[in-house]
């Protein structure tokens, strides 16, 4: 993608559920994503898929995203919670080259001043080569308190990593 005007961000969205997966509930939170994302110009849903709660599978999705589709960001919502099953901070931090750790912090803030239990979130945030990761809440009405309140400064780091950031291009 070139910079400048018109700039869009491609992404991808993974939704971690057992029961949106195997078909017995239909999880609403992927959608939730990307009805906040269609009201932009800036970010482009280019995939979306619904995987089981598998460390193994929700990582090899994450790399595939990052390294074959070349997405510019990849938002996974579910599976950040305390259940043996929750493991999707786990599968980012193995595929992660970098962590981002204050998108995460800045959501858990927000959503500490509506619920005390935003304590609980073990939500993480990384990069992989040119793509950034980040894990986003399981439900839909905490997408919406934390993501449109991320978003401005997660499009900034987008465009200080794929360097169409103006302040990164001066000599």
């Amino acid at each position: 993608m070139d910079g400048g005007f018109g700039m869009v961000y491609r992404v991808g969205i993974i939704t971690a559920s057992d029961k949106g997966y195997a078909g017995v509930r239909e999880d609403l939170s992927g959608p939730a994503i990307a009805n906040i994302l269609a009201k932009s110009n800036v970010f482009r849903v280019d995939k979306s898929t619904i995987l089981p709660d598998d460390k193994e599978m929700l990582a090899a999705m994450m790399r595939k995203m990052a390294d074959e589709d070349h997405l510019d960001l990849i938002l996974t919502t579910g599976g950040t919670g305390f259940s043996r099953r929750d493991v999707t901070p786990e599968a980012t931090l193995e595929v992660i080259e970098r962590r981002a750790p204050g998108i995460p912090e800045a959501m858990r803030s927000l959503s500490l001043q509506i619920t005390p239990r935003a304590m609980l979130s073990r939500a993480e945030a990384g990069i992989r080569g040119n793509t950034l990761i980040v894990n986003m809440p399981g439900s839909p009405k905490a997408i919406r308190e934390t993501l449109e309140y991320i978003l401005p400064s997660v499009k900034h780091g987008l465009d200080i990593l794929q360097g169409n950031d103006a302040e990164c291009a001066r000599p």
